[in-house]
């Protein structure tokens, strides 16, 4: 029995994010080291108007996850695996004691900045739910054009996945998805078309960076977005890091191998809360639940009570 802890992606982002995270020494630690590797002070990146940047989402939500696992970390309440979908990953990575926080804001900046310069307006996501990817992917391709493309991006579940691309081409697709019995199929708040290979670019200037980092090997291990692999060294997290922005976020093939792998406490840090709803539904067996739609002493307590029970069960086994 194994304790995940998850790290939200763009489209999680909440006007005050950092303004609402609970005080704690360790939070508030993090968010002055993270001001001070900005040279920023970081409460400005969750208002409305910051929060309509690429740039500002990303940093927020990293620095969110990071400061939400450390407090949590801090307490004696600290992961068995990791798992980021998309921005997430670098948190989960953070956590992982791969990346040094001052590393991963300076390449989750430049990220930002490549996504949001190459495509400044006119593309951005949408999510299908109720629709699987077979029937999702022959509306694709009727609909698909070089002035408007549209790709399939992230795997959250077998019924609920993103597609990215030219807005154009988005509304067709989702319109289509409509027609053709979706629950749910509708733009996100989401202003780059991430996750497809209109990033390769991207994804090459993410590697180059990366290469210049000392990255170290994981303490816990990590589940990839790629190849929705558990993630063991170095080389293979910098890789996926740098891939998974041009690349489909498998995360519904992660989270199976997670669960698999014995995980039945899955915990999403701030502020997100959709990973967990969708592994409340996939795996009813497991507990999960959301950081920022708990009370922190009430999450800390279900970590311990899960590592408890797991040094009982193992120490029984022996």
């Amino acid at each position: 029995m194994s304790t995940v802890f998850f790290f939200p992606g763009q489209g999680s982002q909440q006007i005050g994010m950092l303004h609402q995270l609970p005080d704690h020494p360790v939070i508030e630690a993090t968010l002055h080291e993270a001001s001070e590797v900005l040279e920023e002070d970081i409460y400005t990146l969750d208002s409305e108007k910051s929060l309509s940047s690429t740039v500002a989402v990303q940093l927020a939500l990293l620095i969110s996850g990071v400061a939400t696992a450390r407090a949590l970390r801090a307490e004696g309440a600290s992961p068995d695996l990791v798992a980021g979908h998309s921005v997430g990953a670098f948190s989960a990575a953070v956590i992982a004691n791969v990346l040094e926080l001052k590393d991963a804001l300076q390449l989750v900046k430049l990220r930002a900045i490549l996504m949001e310069n190459a495509y400044p307006k006119g593309y951005g996501m949408g999510v299908v739910v109720g629709l699987n990817e077979r029937r999702l992917s022959g509306i694709i391709q009727k609909e698909f054009t070089c002035k408007v493309p549209v790709y399939m991006a992230n795997l959250n579940a077998p019924q609920q996945i993103t597609i990215a691309g030219a807005i154009a081409g988005l509304e067709r697709v989702l319109a289509s998805a409509r027609l053709a019995g979706a629950r749910r199929a509708q733009l996100l708040n989401v202003s780059v078309p991430s996750h497809c290979e209109l990033l390769n670019r991207v994804s090459e200037e993410l590697m180059f960076a990366l290469e210049k980092m000392a990255l170290r090997e994981p303490i816990v291990p990590y589940a990839g977005n790629v190849h929705a692999r558990i993630l063991k060294n170095a080389t293979a997290i910098k890789k996926d890091l740098a891939l998974s922005v041009a690349k489909p976020v498998r995360w519904h093939d992660a989270t199976t191998l997670l669960y698999e792998l014995g995980a039945r406490l899955f915990v999403e840090m701030a502020p997100g809360h959709v990973l967990t709803d969708i592994a409340a539904v996939e795996f009813p067996n497991a507990q999960s639940i959301s950081f920022s739609n708990s009370r922190f002493e009430n999450v800390k307590i279900l970590i311990l009570r899960e590592k408890k029970f797991l040094a009982t069960d193992t120490t029984a086994k022996q």
